[in-house]
């Protein structure tokens, strides 16, 4: 009995320090939303506003430092943060059209920075050495558009390297050697969670960087620190997470970081219709779920996570969604126009205007997507679908049999994404 107390004292100090160095998803939520820098929805964010972003956390204290140039001679960024052995790098907006993490980087290095005397945050900075490259596409995120100035996919230039982000990309790895990746991107919003119609708002995919599906004991790490990471969403957006629907590309950055022993975790963010009017949402849940894999590492609770909450994960599914399914529409549609005789003859007399004749309606669901694009910058609504889409599901849903839909120019026509 007389080491009763002594045992329990010990035990009592483990747990504080446990309690002090691990934060809850809904701390490190309300974390962000009392400190979060980011004041413009990320498709505003041009190469100007990250540069202004990026000298306020100079000012701060955080290492930002040039590291290269875009084909558009447009400046390309690194931040660091941290002395730790355990070398992480993150890459953000490699396609210009994906703009989701460049925001929440910039809001985990200011909060990261502002917050060094907490507990949990100097020992992650003596734990780990971060660095992040956010936006490594300029010239696309000047224009909004996945891919360079050269009209190169980024990242399906790991092998060719005929970009100078790309080189970049590989430069900074081979360089330093990091022992785990974050890439992060952003899907459309129009992803979908397995064979549901639910938004895949953020899908996750452990890359393993061989066509076999081979898994080595880093790659199983990442598995679990995904597990925690889908834990922690899992408590705003419970439902709305997938993995990643690709397993392997050979000339993708994701697969090749991961070949060349950097063995790395995609993420992807896609939309959440409830929080439409929240462009800043989707930026607060990378935040959590980086900070959550982060401070894992440090606290070892990665070292106990289950690696099947990722992988029983529902596969991505695309084509399921809507912004806007139209149903039992009754479409009428153009007649043909007849043959007439004679058509050459007397072609320069002008011949009298006839009604427009339709053809008899027919029934059919109508899906309709509306593409993204730049905040403030009109936006394309698509006819995506006409038929029976029964199975699929839309954001918005109106039964319009007791209505005609008869489109403007008479001629009912499919457009692409």
């Amino acid at each position: 009995m007389k080491f009763a107390l002594p045992i329990l004292f010990i035990l009592f100090i483990f747990s504080m320090t446990n309690q002090t160095y691990a934060q809850t998803a809904k701390e490190l939520g309300e974390m962000w939303e009392k400190n979060h820098i980011s004041i413009i929805p990320p498709s505003a964010v041009k190469h100007i506003h990250l540069k202004t972003y990026l000298e306020g956390l100079k000012k701060n204290g955080v290492k930002i430092e040039e590291v290269g140039r875009s084909y558009d001679d447009r400046e390309i960024y690194q931040m660091e943060f941290g002395t730790g052995k355990m070398k992480v790098f993150m890459w953000s907006q490699m396609h210009g059209n994906e703009p989701t993490a460049t925001t929440a980087l910039i809001d985990m290095f200011h909060y990261l920075q502002k917050n060094r005397d907490k507990d949990w945050v100097k020992k992650l900075e003596e734990t780990l050495t971060i660095r992040a490259v956010p936006m490594l596409n300029p010239d696309g995120a000047e224009v909004f558009t996945r891919r360079n100035a050269q009209q190169i996919d980024i990242n399906r230039d790991a092998v060719a390297l005929e970009t100078p982000e790309g080189k970049l990309l590989k430069k900074l790895r081979d360089e330093w050697q990091p022992e785990i990746g974050f890439n992060l991107h952003n899907q459309n919003i129009w992803t979908s969670v397995g064979e549901t119609n639910k938004q895949a708002a953020i899908s996750f995919l452990v890359v393993l960087g061989n066509e076999e599906g081979k898994s080595n004991d880093a790659q199983e790490r990442n598995k679990r620190l995904t597990s925690l990471m889908v834990n922690a969403l899992n408590q705003f957006i419970e439902g709305n997470i997938a993995r990643y629907d690709e397993d392997f590309n050979p000339i993708a950055f994701g697969d090749n970081f991961s070949a060349w022993g950097t063995p790395t975790i995609l993420i992807e963010t896609g939309g959440l219709q409830n929080k439409i009017k929240e462009p800043l949402y989707l930026v607060k849940l990378n935040f959590v779920a980086y900070l959550t894999a982060l401070n894992s590492l440090v606290t070892g609770d990665e070292k106990n996570a289950d690696a099947k909450i990722y992988e029983n994960l529902p596969r991505n599914s695309s084509g399921r969604l809507f912004n806007v399914i139209l149903r039992n529409a009754n479409i009428i549609k153009l007649a043909k126009p007849e043959e007439t005789e004679n058509q050459t003859e007397n072609a320069a007399t002008p011949k009298p205007e006839k009604p427009l004749e339709f053809a008899a309606p027919f029934t059919a669901d109508v899906g309709i997507n509306i593409d993204r694009r730049r905040t403030g910058e009109a936006e394309a609504t698509i006819v995506r679908e006409i038929g029976d889409l029964s199975i699929y599901g839309g954001f918005q849903e109106f039964d319009v049999s007791k209505y005609y839909l008869i489109p403007k120019s008479g001629e009912l026509r499919l457009g692409s994404r």
